[in-house]
């Protein structure tokens, strides 16, 4: 049996092929671009398994059928970088494979579908958020999960963990022995941390006057915040390796409000874990810059972090970047969101999803 998992981000379309023997999932073949291209030269599946930003109310995999891929669609508004991908790779799939192969959607938000009420919840009025089914739904779960999954085979260790995802979309999450407690995305994966494009945390208060003052109509702020934003507003470039590589000022103030913001975020989750035992880096951006990784945890003695910076300038993927003795962990790992997918796609091929 053959699974195929379809990862599409806001920057980037990952198709990873995994073969399931005795009980045993077997990567055979990854490939990235252009994704309804790359379907054109693979084999059918045994299923096809689609990572899904969005999807409301649905958190747990869900096979995708008419009712399903409607829920997906209402949810494109709030997902706007990520949804309409996805559902043109699930009909690309379709019309490649054909309907008899099964589609299996695994959303983003389920990690965090149990968050605390505290967490979880806006202080607006109970009437609007009842109706409206708004609450902080949290995103990025596949890969703070892969996140946690790793911490625990590298160090065998559970207990209270920071995991940090940052690639084009980033965001953070305070994880007490495999359970989330809070998370930096909310209702949309606009809130939070500073992105590539996207603005993070922003006052509301400030949305409402640049909708009177500058006369941005709803389609026109949502497309500020998720396209012109982040680094790309304040650098004028939203290539993470281009703002380091630039020596102006406003590249580098840029880096240093990029840094700022997940710091205040580990020191806030400190607070709502009762401390941390560890950090976690993982995507593009974690994995890969050493300069973000050393910014982000400068002045952070306080709450045990102390960095090899030796060790951390030439990691560039898995490895261990705090010093020997440091009461907090912190590593950088690769994040396997294929893998977290094909577990669902195994799951479902031998009937226990």
């Amino acid at each position: 049996m053959e699974i195929l998992t379809v990862n599409v981000g806001s920057s980037s379309v990952k198709l990873d092929r995994f073969t399931v023997a005795d009980g045993q999932l077997h990567p055979v073949a990854h490939s990235r671009g252009a994704g309804e291209e790359l379907l054109a030269a693979l084999p059918a599946p045994a299923v096809v398994v689609h990572r899904i930003v969005h999807g409301g109310a649905l958190a747990r995999p869900a096979l995708i059928d008419a009712s399903v891929e409607a829920q997906i669609e209402s949810c494109a508004p709030l997902a706007p970088l990520h949804n309409p991908p996805a559902l043109a790779m699930i009909r690309a799939c379709r019309q490649r494979f054909g309907p008899e192969v099964p589609q299996l959607a695994v959303f983003d938000t389920a990690f965090f579908a149990d968050l605390p009420a505290v967490a979880r919840s806006y202080a607006l009025p109970r009437a609007l958020t009842e109706a409206h089914g708004i609450r902080r739904y949290g995103f990025h779960g596949i890969a703070h999960q892969a996140l946690w999954r790793a911490w625990q085979a590298h160090t065998g260790r559970a207990g209270r963990l920071v995991t940090l995802q940052l690639g084009a979309g980033a965001s953070a999450a305070a994880i007490a022995d495999g359970r989330p407690l809070d998370t930096s995305m909310g209702y949309t994966p606009l809130e939070g941390l500073v992105m590539a494009t996207r603005s993070g945390d922003v006052d509301p208060g400030l949305l409402l006057h640049l909708q009177q003052a500058a006369g941005l109509d709803a389609a026109q702020m949502q497309d500020t915040l998720a396209h012109h934003s982040g680094l790309l507003g304040l650098a004028g470039n939203a290539d993470m390796a281009a703002v380091l590589a630039d020596p102006s000022p406003a590249a580098r103030l840029a880096v240093d409000v990029y840094c700022q913001r997940i710091r205040k975020y580990i020191g806030a989750y400190a607070a709502v874990l009762g401390g941390i035992d560890g950090i976690a880096f993982g995507g593009g951006v974690g994995e890969h810059a050493p300069a973000i990784r050393a910014g982000v945890l400068t002045g952070m003695d306080w709450l045990g972090v102390h960095l090899d910076q030796t060790v951390n300038a030439a990691a560039n993927g898995t490895a261990c970047i705090s010093s020997a003795g440091s009461p907090c962990a912190v590593w950088v790992f690769r994040v396997d969101e294929a893998d977290e997918l094909a577990r669902a796609g195994q799951a479902l091929l031998t009937g226990r999803c």
